[in-house]
């Protein structure tokens, strides 16, 4: 179910990784909180391609601590607060891995989209430019820093803004399917879709916006599995399994 011929040396020069905050809870999907062994294994993911001379930058989710329109729906909290105390949550996931990826000796900076000087760098598109062409791994935390927006548009703007070769979305299955495959054993795997087959399918792989925007700026996405061992190396090299999301098929 390779989406594309393996190669031994990476396809892409940049890459921004989008991982979920639910990802990072670990496999338990009841869970709240971060599963260190879940940070362990994706700094050791990350350290595998940044070693292959790749730039990477990431954006995290926050949704193992708090998710915005959950507490809106949930709880009558107003969604314009609700979503930035998401933000908030998606800080502490940043912070939490960047620790991770320090203790695997890589270099990285947290920024946010709104100033958090104490903790992290406020979010100036030519600094991380900068960062990441010094060969340290940029975490960008706070989402897009407006409400209504979910951290998949966050990711494809990031990655818009940095001229990455390749979005990449961590999940729980390695692909697309046309059905759920936990539930259903004939589901369909697609190794390719183009962006207009996820809005007019509606996938829900990404948000709409998240899709149209990479879209518009031609970044093709690829949806692998977290759980997949050295899953992040084998996409940026062409192999293993995952659906790569691009213009055309």
């Amino acid at each position: 179910m390779a989406a594309s011929s393996s190669s031994s040396k990476p396809l892409y020069r940049r890459v921004l990784l989008k991982i979920s905050g639910q990802a990072l809870g670990g496999t338990d999907t009841t869970s709240q909180g971060i599963s260190q062994k879940m940070l362990e294994k994706m700094a050791n993911e990350i350290h595998q391609v940044h070693k292959l001379g790749v730039e990477v930058c990431i954006v995290v989710g926050g949704g193992n601590i708090y998710r915005g329109i959950t507490g809106a729906e949930t709880h009558g909290i107003d969604r314009a607060t609700s979503d930035y105390m998401g933000m908030m949550a998606t800080i502490i996931n940043a912070l939490a891995l960047q620790n991770a990826l320090e203790h695997a000796e890589m270099e990285c900076r947290v920024m946010c989209a709104f100033p958090i000087e104490a903790i992290g760098e406020t979010y100036i598109r030519r600094r991380a430019i900068h960062h990441m062409e010094k060969g340290n791994v940029v975490i960008f935390a706070g989402g897009t820093g407006n409400p209504f927006f979910t951290t998949d548009t966050a990711a494809a703007l990031r990655a818009s803004e940095m001229g990455c070769d390749l979005l990449l979305k961590a999940t729980k299955v390695d692909g697309v399917y046309s059905t759920d495959p936990v539930k259903d054993k004939n589901a369909e795997f697609h190794p390719t879709l183009t962006y207009h087959d996820v809005l007019t399918q509606n996938l829900g792989i990404m948000d709409a916006t998240a899709i149209a925007l990479a879209r518009e700026n031609l970044i093709p996405i690829a949806i692998f599995s977290i759980f997949e061992e050295k899953g992040f190396a084998k996409v940026v090299c062409g192999a293993g399994n995952f659906t790569l999301i691009k213009d055309k098929k």
